[in-house]
């Protein structure tokens, strides 16, 4: 969505390989199983825009590696299924960046409604998007319809920012 929208540099994180069942929530398909999803996903992008400028780390963040993985990032986006890696890089990346605007998510998992879902600004520079309550530790699944939704709030809530609309 970034990218179809004008961004023209990103940098992805990830330390995952796709698997079979990323393919029901995230951008892949099943002849990219195997592959590290920046490599994956900088393969998409790049069909989307040619031109995309784009970093790759494939690399789990950690505290210590997180202001460095980001470096000059506008804006950064959370995209971790994982609640305490969630916590650590905003509270890291809050720290060691100031003025650097963060879009996380929460609250995706489960059948209710897509509606529920909205961007609220939580910080000076933090934006939440979800539900805020759902979790998949309640027995729910993340959905692909969910998912996307959040993803959606996402990039627009990035978009709006980088063009000088912080509000949420």
């Amino acid at each position: 969505m970034l990218v179809r929208a004008g961004v023209g540099r990103l940098t992805l994180v990830d330390f995952d390989v796709v698997e079979a069942d990323n393919l029901n929530r995230q951008l892949f398909f099943p002849d990219q199983i195997g592959l590290p999803k920046t490599e994956a996903l900088a393969a998409t992008l790049r069909r989307i825009r040619p031109d995309v400028a784009l970093v790759l780390h494939h690399t789990c963040v950690t505290a210590e590696n997180a202001a460095e993985l980001v470096g000059d990032a506008e804006v950064v986006i959370e995209a971790t299924d994982r609640p305490d890696v969630k916590a650590m890089l905003v509270a890291t990346l809050l720290d060691a960046c100031p003025g650097v605007p963060l879009v996380g998510a929460s609250g995706l998992a489960g059948f209710g409604s897509a509606n529920d879902i909205v961007t609220e600004r939580v910080g000076q520079e933090f934006y939440l998007v979800g539900d805020l309550e759902s979790d998949i530790r309640d027995g729910l699944p993340l959905m692909s319809s969910r998912v996307t939704v959040a993803a959606a709030h996402q990039a627009h809530a990035a978009i709006r920012i980088l063009l000088g609309y912080p509000e949420a």
